[in-house]
């Protein structure tokens, strides 16, 4: 249960004083009737609600996924940057949070939410989620440079004690590509450390040209969907995420 002015302030109807107005104004119902109060009591889970005539759709949580173009950097603090949550700045949603972070210039699959438990879970080292990247470089790799990448290997980073911090292994699939461009290759990796990808190529002295995500954990990128544009996770695609 939940007051009827917090309820529609979560739904991104109006401020607390807005709503009180339009409560007072008879733009409000519950359940077929007039609502006399804003701070009357609801259930939000079993009460029909309407502004305006349209019946308000109580969720919990909000889950989106966004093909993210290169320019947008992966927070929901303003900035000189624009952010990927301005992206969705249309669907009001407070408290947005996006599932771990792409750099400013790369591509690709990026999860974004208010469901703080799922955000954890996630991106907890514990699970291990595996996240997939094609990513185009600058020169072939050799047998030893996949070797060195599906070990784990050193990318300069220290355990507390000093010693070196190797990256766990990763999974490295050679992709066709024609003689005149850029060879592309598909690496999966379950950690997610600051630049990570770009680090490792360059620990087999080469270098990433091109970066995009493709899918996180069993969480595929839409390949309808347009680079910039963003849609509401399935039923299902939900459902897997809280496996």
């Amino acid at each position: 249960m939940q007051r009827l002015d917090k309820f529609l302030a979560d739904m991104s109807i109006g401020t607390r004083k807005q709503i009180k107005e339009y409560v007072k104004n008879g733009a409000v119902s519950v359940n077929g009737e007039i609502a006399k109060k804003s701070d009357m009591h609801i259930d939000e889970t079993k009460d029909i609600v309407s502004f305006m005539g349209k019946e308000l759709v109580f969720e919990k949580f909000h889950y989106y996924m966004l093909n993210k173009p290169a320019g947008y950097v992966s927070s929901n603090r303003e900035g000189k940057s624009p952010t990927v949550i301005d992206i969705l700045k249309e669907e009001k949603v407070k408290n947005l949070s996006t599932v771990g972070r792409l750099d400013k210039d790369t591509e690709g699959l990026l999860l974004i939410t208010d469901d703080g438990q799922m955000i954890h879970h996630l991106l907890s080292p514990a699970h291990h989620v595996e996240k997939e990247y094609e990513v185009h470089i600058k020169k072939e790799l050799s047998p030893k440079d996949i070797e060195m990448l599906e070990k784990g290997l050193d990318i300069g980073d220290k355990k507390k004690d000093g010693s070196i911090d190797y990256t766990l292994p990763a999974k490295v699939k050679i992709a066709e590509s024609d003689a005149e461009s850029a060879p592309v290759i598909y690496m999966s990796i379950t950690e997610g450390r600051f630049h990570q990808v770009k680090r490792m190529l360059e620990a087999v002295d080469n270098e990433v040209l091109y970066l995009k995500r493709i899918r996180m954990g069993d969480i595929k990128l839409d390949v309808n969907l347009e680079l910039g544009k963003y849609r509401r996770l399935s039923d299902d695609e939900i459902k897997i995420l809280q496996k």
